[in-house]
């Protein structure tokens, strides 16, 4: 994650400034596509938050998301609390958890990294689906309010504005010159003394606490909530893979990788629904290797091209 300058923020602020007229002007179909939209782009910034700049690949996504969703269908459905309290609840608790799997992981690199965050959110899916077995005698929970997809996508541009900013600041702390540095190399960051655990600790946590938050303004829309669905890995998957074809190395990168491929995969799943896993596949690979750094990383360089030509 490269180091945000005033013209970004600028940029930023008018693009959520046009997108809060998007609920006003949308129909019921597009209002929907723009909630998807809107939860992904909280989701796939949070991610590059901690991915981008220290190049840790974390499939978590679905493990703070599923936190997030199962808290408020459990405050609310089995103890009749509000909706604002459950949220609150949720991005403690993310942040709890995150900063626990933090300490004790974040030593581990490259693959063991990446395994060990894919098997988490399954390993509270099960743990979930268990207490709730033989401790609440149901499969799920039952989340109703008066918000309508408006309230919601509001409420996720909120979201999202606020995990830009705070990357933004992040990006021009000392926070966030360790982590550019931690990035290029963290054994030479560990010799020039920054604490490194601490640092990844800081941003993971980060990033946990806002993936439980868009966990727990979605659990409304899905009114009914389960395991199955709530911890999905699909949606790890869904947040890297949009992440990395916008560009990780950008804050305002995963916008321009979420709304392609949402679209893309909108019209994959309705035209090719059991093809749709493959096509899943076949895209991060492509991605992968053609676009190593995103559609941003590609311009950039086409830029600099120009630039140099000039």
């Amino acid at each position: 994650m490269k180091r945000s300058n005033w013209q970004e923020l600028i940029w930023a602020a008018v693009i959520t400034l046009l997108a809060a007229f998007w609920p006003m002007l949308a129909n019921g179909y597009w209002l929907g596509i723009g909630v998807d939209v809107m939860m992904y782009v909280a989701l796939a910034t949070s991610w590059v938050l901690f991915s981008g700049p220290t190049h840790y690949i974390s499939l978590a996504s679905a493990a703070f998301f599923g936190v997030g969703g199962f808290i408020v269908g459990t405050g609310m459905s089995d103890y009749g609390t509000s909706f604002w309290s459950m949220l609150a609840l949720s991005a403690v608790v993310g942040a709890i958890l995150a900063a626990l799997i933090g300490l004790a992981t974040l030593r581990l690199s490259g693959v063991y990294f990446v395994i060990f965050t894919l098997g988490l959110a399954e390993m509270i899916r099960n743990l979930v689906s268990w207490v709730q077995n033989n401790f609440l005698g149901s499969r799920g929970l039952y989340v109703l309010t008066d918000f309508s997809d408006k309230h919601l996508f509001w409420m996720l541009l909120v979201t999202s504005c606020s995990i830009y900013l705070v990357g933004w600041i992040i990006s021009r702390s000392r926070l966030g010159f360790a982590m550019r540095i931690i990035g290029g190399n963290e054994t030479v960051a560990r010799h020039v003394g920054i604490n490194t655990s601490m640092a990844k600790v800081i941003l993971f946590t980060t990033t946990g606490l806002f993936g439980a938050i868009v966990g727990a303004i979605i659990a409304p829309r899905w009114s009914y909530i389960e395991p199955n669905q709530v911890f999905s890995p699909q949606l790890s998957f869904f947040v890297v893979i949009m992440a990395l074809l916008g560009g990780s190395g950008r804050l305002w990168g995963p916008v321009v990788g979420v709304i392609p491929f949402l679209l893309i995969w909108n019209w994959v799943d309705a035209n090719f629904p059991n093809q749709s896993i493959l096509v899943l596949g076949l895209a991060f690979l492509l991605i992968v290797y053609a676009l190593p750094n995103g559609f941003v990383g590609r311009i950039e360089d086409l830029h600099n091209k120009m630039r140099r030509h000039s």
